[in-house]
Formats: C-alpha cells, structure tokens, sequence
C-alpha cells in the first residue's frame, strides 16, 4: 500500500479511536445531555431517540431531527459544545476574497463545505457533519494545508457557497477547465453554437438557475446582456435581485442563452428579431410553464422567462386582501346579469388574479363563461378557455366576434387593446352578456377616459359600464422578524388622516430582515383596491364628457377608498410598510389643497348617500 494511504488509514484510525475514548470516558458530554441541557428537549425524548438508534444505527442527533423534535440549528450548537469547535452563522460573517479563493467552487460544492478564515496559515472550514472522520483528512490532502472545522447548519453553508461562488459555480469552474483544453476556441457557427448549448454542463448550468428562482419563490429570470457580463436577475415579490453568479459567465453567454431558447422550441439561428417560446418543466411534484421572451440588445439577446405554476391553487375572492366593505361592492358588482366590470393597473399589478377569483367565484353548472386570454395563464374547470394568436390573425377581436355566437353568460377578456375589442366588449355587454376586461390605466376612473380615447361613443361607455377596480401589489411584511415602530407625524401626512385618528397611540411596523425571509424584510404581496360602482349621476358625467380629475371627484363623494386609503388600513393592520403604500400609489389629485377630502375619505359619505342607488 502506498505511503500516503497508509498514513491517511493511521490517522483515520487514530481520529476515529480519540472521538471514541473521549464519549466513552466521559471527557466528552454525551449529544443528549447537552440537548437536555439547553431545553430543546426532555430527558424522555432523548431516551426514544436513543432506543430508535440502537436499531437503526443511526445517531441520536439525526433521529431526533427525523423526529422533528428539534431543530438543525440546536443540534450544530449541540455538536460544537460536544467537540468543543466554534459554532458559526455564515449569515453573519464577511468572508474576505483571499479566504474562498483558497478552496475551489468544485470541492466546497462537493463536501458542501465552506471556508471562513485564515488562522495563521490553518484554513478554517465550517461543516456540517464534523463527526466525520474522513472529511478533515480529505480536505487537508486536496487543499494541501492544515484545516479546522467549524460548525454550521446545513442551510447556512448551502447559502454561503451560492453568495461567495454563485449559482453552477462547481459547474462554471468544469467549463473553464475544457475552454482551457481547447485552448479557448470561439464559438462563431451556429451549428457549433448548438453543440455547445446541449454540453451537459450547460445544461446543468440552465437548470440550476431555474431551480434556483423557483427556490426563491420568484416570478421572472432576466438574462440581460452587459458589455463585459450577462447580469441574471430574479424578480421576488415584485422586485428585482441580483442573482449571485460565477464572474466567469460572460464567455458561456451565447450558449446559456442557446440552451434556453432551445428549450423553448426557438429558432437559435435568428438573433435579430423579438421571439416567443414556452417551456414545461417539472420541479419536485409541481408542473411549471415558463414563458421565454427574447429581443436583441447590442450586447446579444436579452431573454426573461416568466415561471407559472400549473398546480397553484386558485385564489377565492377572501384571499384577495379586500376589506370587508370593497369585498361586498365586489360581489354585487360581478353578480350582475350584463355589463362590463373594467380591471385596470400596470403590468403586474395582479389583475388577472382578481379576475380569475372573481370567475371561480361565479361559476357553475348553470353559467356558461368564455375566456380570450393571452396566454392561458390557469386552467379553470368547467370555463372554455382561448388564447389569442396575433401571427395567425387570431386576434383580441377576432376571437370575441366568435364567442358571441358560442351562447356565453359571461365573457372575459384578457385585456382590451384597441377599438375594435372595445367597441364588440360594449355591444356584447349591451345585448345582456356579463363582460370582464382589464385595461392599463393609472386609476379607476382612468377607465372612462382610456375608452372614450379609443373613440368608444360616450352613450355606450355610459350605458355598459358597471363597475371600475384599480388595483396595486405591495409587499407583505414577513411575519417573523417585522419590527413596531411609533411613526413621525411627517410620514403620515400623505396618508390624508382624518382628526380622529391618535398618531401618538399608533404602532406601525417596518422591515428587519431574517432567514425565512432571504435578508429582504417581506414575504409574499398583497393587493389593494380602489372600486368604483357606477351611480346615475357618474353615468350622466360619463355622457357630458367630463375630465378624469372630475370623474374621481364624484367617485370620492360616493364613497370610493382610494387606492393610498386601503393602503393605509393594511400598514395599520401591519401587513406591510408605510413606503411600500407610498411606493406604489400617487397622490390623490381629485381634490385641491382648498377642498376637505379627509372628511370625506374618513367615512363622512352622506354627502353622495341617497345618489347611490341600492345596488
């Protein structure tokens, strides 16, 4: 046998001989008592685990995990008390540069260890399992230098590698090591290109990325072309994040973004003109449909790929995040027998989400519902579904002139672009359907004022139109680490408070930051809504012509909550925070400076009551 292998046999042997005598002869606690100890556990549990081990060869530690008795952090800091090493949090540490590049992405990836510090020349390396004996010799054989463990929960360090190596950095590493192989050759023809995107390191670099976001609980990728980078980014509740990335990646561009448009059934060969593509994919247990959407940048093709979950329960209308009162103007809005309800907002503001509660909300056996959708974004039992496709002329337009003649009750409309869907919306809303649209508008009443630009006559948007929502998504505080704050009278001013509202008595919340949560402070978004049930004298309003700013007006008098209103009621009921409501509302120009609208908004409706008919 070789010098070195007998050598690393001795000091296995040696090691795993000293971690023996020590449990055995007491100079070690035993796991269990240090557990009971710090008050994870009781005596008896451990005796379980401890019963359950003898059969299972397992350690007491591992079954009381399996168990659920406790948590992985209790046992790191068990362990580290019990072999007497530090216990570390990476999420805390700044690692310096020199310190990860000491040890290579491939071999942190493999051991799923991390390296923290440099102790005089000792590299310090955090771990999760430093009861294994073989670990400390390999790392010390391969890096060629004297190590030291740590203790670190397994998340922990799966984490550090993706923020100091990036995501596929093992995988990145394997690349460069053959482009050097291959003294680097550029990859120019596309069927080269091709080969290249199917290499198996590529494609286990695109499928990292993808589980990545879905981890992440995002909705978009954005591959994003750089003069000297290709910049990923997740979108995670409405907001962007830098993905942590190899610096390496720029040289793989033109392959990632092949592999990707591969994958969605695109032409590879065409980088000139805009694409679409679709990508089923599964993850775990759950189905995926990634929409792929590329155009050309100076740089090479910029490609976001949109994630919907095939199998995400559908939202009823109680999960919408509308207060009781908006929920019932709601529900008597949708459950008329014809006319058109008018969704509006920008882009990703959740719209299709309320219409497809509102659809389940009002669909049975009895009721027949069509949809024109672009895409399909959720199938609905028991809806007959379509999806628009403009490069055949099957248009918004085109699809509802048919469907009139299919006997629908209720027709939704994905959204309405142009005159021609809008002028067949009314007249179908007019001969006693029940149409659902959307529209992008700044606020409700903006609705008006959009149809009346498509040159819609006046006396149809009147006569049809029954209700207007606008709607915006702000984020929600995460539950477990959302601070109370007392807030400054100076941020409260752009809310409109009425007097009887006791600022020195309010305790609003604000974001931290934790692990449940990724370091951002929220977790997940809810809506908030501004909804405007069309009265007789909006509709006369509507036939004169008058402004938008006048339109809003008379919709304030008749009780409408602006969208900073309903705002306001979640950051009291600390969902979210003072500058998300901020963030995505503006201020509310239907009143001038002069005028009392906080009398008003504060719930002093009598001024409009009796012009309000019974709905």
């Amino acid at each position: 046998m070789p010098l070195n292998s007998l050598k690393l046999e001795e000091n296995n042997r040696h090691r795993g001989e000293w971690i023996a005598a020590m449990i055995n002869t007491g100079r070690v606690m035993m796991l269990g008592q240090i557990l009971v100890g710090m008050g994870v556990v009781s005596s008896d549990d451990v005796e379980l685990a401890a019963a359950e081990a003898k059969k299972s060869n397992d350690r007491i530690g591992q079954i009381l995990l399996k168990m659920k008795l406790i948590e992985e952090e209790s046992l790191m800091q068990a362990l580290a008390r019990q072999l007497s090493v530090p216990y570390v949090r990476l999420s805390e540490l700044e690692i310096p540069s020199d310190v990860v590049e000491r040890m290579p992405a491939k071999l942190a990836t493999h051991y799923q260890v991390m390296p923290i510090r440099n102790l005089n020349g000792v590299l310090q390396i955090a771990v999760n399992d430093p009861l294994n004996i073989h670990l400390q010799d390999d790392l010390r054989l391969m890096l060629r230098s004297e190590v030291e463990l740590a203790v670190a929960s397994r998340k922990e360090i799966a984490d550090g590698i993706k923020k100091y190596y990036g995501i596929g950095a093992d995988t990145m590493e394997g690349l460069l090591d053959k482009a050097q192989e291959n003294e680097e050759v550029q990859v120019t023809h596309v069927d080269n290109l091709e080969e290249m995107a199917q290499d198996a390191s590529i494609v286990r670099f695109v499928n990292q990325i993808i589980r990545e976001a879905i981890d992440d609980r995002a909705t978009d990728i954005h591959f994003e072309p750089m003069e000297d980078d290709l910049r990923i980014r997740y979108r995670i509740d409405g907001m962007l994040y830098e993905a942590a990335i190899p610096p390496a990646i720029k040289r793989f561009q033109a392959a990632i973004l092949s592999r990707l448009k591969i994958m969605a059934d695109m032409n590879i060969a065409e980088r000139r003109l805009p694409q679409d593509g679709k990508i089923k994919i599964k993850s775990g247990a759950v189905d995926y449909d990634l929409r792929v959407s590329s155009v050309p940048t100076p740089y090479g093709e910029s490609i976001v790929v949109r994630l919907l979950s095939r199998d995400s329960a559908f939202i009823n209308l109680e999960k919408l995040g509308l207060n009781p009162r908006n929920l019932k103007i709601l529900r008597r809005m949708i459950a008329k027998p014809h006319g058109i309800v008018l969704v509006t907002g920008p882009t990703g503001s959740g719209k299709s989400t309320t219409l497809y509660a509102a659809l389940t909300e009002i669909n049975d056996m009895a009721t027949k519902i069509i949809t024109i959708e672009d895409p399909i974004e959720y199938r609905i039992p028991g809806v007959t579904q379509m999806q628009v496709n403009p490069s055949i002329g099957l248009t918004f337009g085109r699809c509802l002139r048919a469907i009139v003649r299919q006997d629908p009750d209720i027709i939704m409309v994905g959204e309405t672009r142009d005159t021609e869907t809008a002028e067949i919306a009314i007249q179908s809303a007019l001969t006693g359907h029940m149409v659902f649209t959307t529209l992008h508008t700044n606020d409700a009443c903006g609705a008006i004022t959009r149809l009346l630009d498509m040159r819609v006559e006046p006396f149809l948007v009147s006569s049809s139109v029954e209700g207007m929502i606008a709607q915006r998504l702000v984020r929600v505080l995460c539950p477990e680490c959302k601070m109370p704050f007392k807030p400054a009278s100076e941020q409260l001013r752009q809310f409109n408070l009425d007097g009887e509202t006791d600022i020195d008595s309010l305790t609003l919340y604000r974001a931290r930051g934790c692990e449940t949560c990724r370091y951002t402070g929220f977790r997940g978004r809810t809506a908030i809504y501004e909804i405007v049930p069309v009265t007789e004298n909006f509709r006369r309003m509507v036939v004169d012509r008058r402004p938008a700013t006048e339109l809003r007006r008379e919709a304030i008098l008749s009780g409408m909550h602006p969208l900073r209103q309903d705002g306001w009621g979640k950051v009291h009921a600390g969902l979210t925070t003072i500058e998300e409501v901020l963030r995505v509302t503006q201020e509310d120009e239907a009143f001038d400076d002069d005028d009392d609208l906080t009398a008003v908004t504060a719930g002093d409706e009598t001024t409009r009551a009796q012009a309000v008919p019974a709905q």
